[in-house]
C-alpha cells in the first residue's frame, strides 16, 4: 500500500502531507495511524529536526474517518463494542498521544476542509494556519457518535468550553473567518499563499537552536495541569541545561557582536 504521509525535509522544516486526496485524506486504516507514531518517534531521535508542518495533498486537510466503512461496519469499525474500543485505543488514539509526546513545534497548514477527527487532528498541532477555503466541524454527534481521538480535551484549550460545546453538540462546521475570530487558526491566508506562509514562519521558528525549542515546547506542554511553583521547578531545572549549551553561548556572543549566530545541532 502505497504510504499516507510524504515526508520532505528542507534543512531543520520538516513538512509531512497526507497523501490520499481520493478519500480527501480521511483516517481509514491501522496503517495510516501507525506512520503518524512512526514518524514522530522518528523525529524525537533526529537532534536536527527544529519544526514539523502538517498538511494534506489535494482539496482537503483530513475529512476524518471514512463514512462508508462506518456505514458497513467494517475496517476500522468492525467487531464488537470490546473490539473497537480496542482499535481506537490501539489505533487513531495512537495519534495525539505520539504527536503530544513531539518535542518540536508543529504548525498545520489546514488547506480544505478539516472535519471531525480532521478537526482534532490540526488541535493536535501547536499552531494552526488556514486556507481561505478550510472549514472546520466537530461533526461526531451528526453521525451519532463522539469525538473518540482527544478532541474533547483538545478542543476546549483552544476556543474555550462555550465555543467547543457549541462546536460538538451541534456539529456544525464553520469557515475560516470564523475560526479566526474564534482563536481556533492563529491566520488566514489565500489559498495560493498558505504553503509559503506556514513556510516562512517555519524557517522563522526552525533559525532558532533546537534544544531551546524543544525545552520551550515542553514546558508549555507541562505548564497546561501543573502547579506555578511546580512548573517554576521545571523551568528552573531546564534552564540550567540551557545556559551550558554551545548555542547558547553562541547566541549570546552573536547578539554583543551584532551579528547573525551559527547554531549547530545539539
Amino acid at each position: 500500500m502505497e504510504q499516507f504521509l510524504r515526508v520532505e525535509r528542507n534543512g531543520g522544516v520538516v513538512v509531512v502531507r497526507m497523501n490520499s486526496p481520493d478519500t480527501r485524506n480521511a483516517l481509514s486504516d491501522p496503517a495510516q495511524m501507525q506512520e503518524f507514531v512512526d514518524l514522530c518517534a522518528q523525529l524525537r531521535r533526529d537532534q536536527s529536526a527544529r519544526v514539523m508542518v502538517l498538511t494534506g495533498n489535494g482539496k482537503a486537510f483530513c475529512a476524518g474517518g471514512n463514512i462508508k466503512d462506518m456505514q458497513s461496519r467494517e475496517g476500522i469499525f468492525g467487531g464488537s463494542p470490546y473490539q473497537l474500543r480496542d482499535t481506537y485505543r490501539n489505533g487513531i488514539q495512537q495519534i495525539p498521544l505520539a504527536l503530544y509526546e513531539l518535542d518540536i513545534p508543529i504548525i498545520a497548514a489546514v488547506n480544505g476542509p478539516a472535519i471531525g477527527a480532521g478537526l482534532d487532528l490540526a488541535c493536535m498541532c501547536d499552531i494552526r494556519y488556514a486556507s481561505s477555503k478550510a472549514l472546520f466541524a466537530e461533526s461526531f454527534v451528526k453521525l451519532g457518535i463522539v469525538p473518540g481521538d482527544g478532541g474533547a480535551w483538545l478542543l476546549p484549550r483552544i476556543i474555550g468550553i462555550p465555543k467547543a460545546s457549541l462546536m460538538a453538540f451541534t456539529g456544525d462546521t464553520i469557515d475560516a473567518a470564523q475560526a479566526l475570530e474564534w482563536g481556533l487558526v492563529e491566520k488566514v491566508c489565500a489559498p495560493e499563499d498558505l504553503e509559503s506562509e506556514v513556510l516562512a514562519l517555519a524557517e522563522r521558528i526552525a533559525a532558532n537552536p533546537g534544544h531551546a525549542l524543544r525545552l520551550c515546547k515542553r514546558l508549555l506542554r507541562e505548564g497546561q495541569h501543573m502547579r506555578l511553583d511546580s512548573l517554576l521547578e521545571l523551568s528552573a531545572a531546564y534552564q540550567s541545561l540551557a545556559h551550558h549549551t554551545a548555542d547558547h553561548q553562541e547566541a549570546v556572543n552573536a547578539f554583543v557582536e551584532r551579528r547573525k549566530p551559527d547554531y549547530k545541532d545539539q
